[in-house]
């Protein structure tokens, strides 16, 4: 998250208060409204207090029609009731809540079986704040099964993580906090993400594993998790090395079960050893759950594991937070158990289908070419077609802004730093009359960007809007 700093101006200008916000006093809240960036001398009525904090929220995006995140921005209303009678249950009390703890469990579970695990009832796994914190976890593991195995040279040799370039940033953040070095395979010519043979020469005695996307965020493509795997299995064999590797599922690990099943890249390819995913993304639930599982008990140092007594028995808990509300976790239960394998199938293929059908009408306009066409993810990215010199893809994000559509636009990372691409995801709640209204707005801006003279972005890094 980012980092704030205080007021900068000595002179602050106090908030203003409409006088009907005051219901006791409807004139005092003008002369005694409560500063910005320091606590009120005394309380505000909470009437007065929810409507001051309303108005600045109005100038919020709207959720719905930002295209940028891929965090679920609608639920039904009985996930709402259930989570709000849950928010005051902390999850990390086991004992003291245990149907939310059950609860949790069974979607371990549940995920465990989705994936393939080989035995899902030896498959361990835990709830999360989300796929970075439960990359984190990931990452430890791995650390830590490759410290065991090298315990004659560590800590003097320095472990390396291998994945491509296009990571979420949460695994920068990983190998910076955790001292590990990340090898990184560079994108190259019209390939957006890892190459399995690159990946594999990257690796020596010091790597600690592969990470594959399923589902790269730069353009919602999948990474070829088997090739990969086969890839170390080539490396093993004429090296002996062997590295295991953690799929990244944030998005498509709630996608590719239902939708591509003769896809493998989980539990089923033995060198996987850990898999994550994002409840709160394509798992179909408002934000503030993920989800992390290891093929086995091996897989999951049991020095990671602390121990908590849970209705006078053990309870193992392996997370970097402590305190966190039980209402995502039973939201993620409410979700698979009214979903089921064909609920959610129906769900991910109609979001597919809007992002294909999308996909095709910008890149009928004329104006547009496709890196992706949401057949995976259902995500696509597009760039400005050649000859199309009056206007850049960051024109267009400020163009469809003024009409409420958050777009981002963003440039590639090295060796493509040349590309920037507009994408665009598509979330279940994103319908084919929403989609219908965002072609409509941007043909009708069309021809005044033509009319431009040239781009009016002169900084493509300050203007860069890349959300993961």
């Amino acid at each position: 998250m980012p980092l704030h700093k205080g007021p900068q101006k000595p002179d602050e200008r106090p908030l203003s208060v409409n006088p009907f916000y005051g219901e006791a006093d409807p004139v005092g809240g003008m002369i005694e409204a409560p500063p910005k960036h320091r606590l009120p001398a005394g309380p505000t009525p909470p009437s007065t207090a929810y409507q001051l904090v309303r108005d600045e929220l109005m100038l919020d995006g709207n959720a719905r029609l930002n295209l940028a995140t891929f965090v679920t921005t609608w639920m039904e209303p009985q996930a709402g009731v259930l989570m709000a009678e849950c928010r005051d249950k902390n999850m990390i009390d086991k004992d003291e809540y245990p149907r939310t703890a059950e609860l949790e469990r069974r979607c371990v579970a549940m995920l465990a079986d989705l994936w393939n695990a080989p035995d899902p009832s030896a498959a361990v796994g835990c709830s999360t704040t989300g796929s970075s914190e439960a990359c984190m976890l990931a990452g430890m593991a791995l650390k830590r099964r490759w410290a065991q195995r090298n315990a004659d040279r560590y800590p003097g040799a320095r472990p390396n993580l291998v994945m491509g370039i296009n990571v979420q940033v949460c695994w920068e953040k990983f190998c910076n906090f955790w001292e590990v070095e990340a090898r990184l395979v560079p994108m190259e010519g019209e390939r957006f993400h890892l190459d399995p043979q690159r990946a594999a020469e990257l690796c020596d005695e010091n790597t600690i594993g592969v990470v594959g996307i399923l589902g790269s965020t730069f353009d919602g493509s999948y990474e070829p998790i088997a090739e990969l795997c086969a890839a170390l299995d080539s490396l093993q064999e004429r090296t002996g090395l062997d590295v295991p590797v953690h799929v990244d599922g944030a998005s498509g690990a709630m996608i590719a079960p239902f939708l591509d099943e003769d896809l493998v890249w989980d539990f089923r390819l033995p060198r996987v050893a850990s898999i994550n995913t994002s409840g709160h993304k394509y798992g179909l639930v408002y934000p503030g759950v993920g989800w992390a599982l290891w093929r086995d008990k091996e897989a999951l140092p049991e020095e990671l594991v602390f121990r908590v007594n849970y209705l006078g028995g053990d309870m193992p808990t392996f997370a970097l937070n402590f305190s966190r509300p039980g209402a995502q976790v039973v939201a993620q239960y409410y979700t698979l158990l009214r979903l089921g394998r064909e609920g959610f199938r129906a769900v991910q293929q109609t979001t597919r289908d809007v992002a294909g059908r999308l996909a095709g009408q910008v890149e009928a306009l004329g104006d547009f070419r496709l890196l992706t066409r949401g057949d995976e993810l259902p995500v696509f990215a597009f760039t400005t077609a050649q000859g199309v010199e009056a206007y850049d893809v960051f024109d267009v994000s400020r163009r469809m802004r003024e009409n409420g559509w958050l777009v981002p636009a963003y440039t590639f990372p090295a060796n493509r730093e040349d590309l920037s691409v507009l994408r665009v995801v598509c979330r279940n709640g994103f319908s084919e009359d929403l989609a219908e209204l965002f072609v409509e707005d941007l043909t009708r801006l069309l021809p005044e960007l033509r009319r431009q003279s040239g781009p009016a972005t002169r900084d493509k890094g300050a203007a860069t809007s890349f959300h993961h």
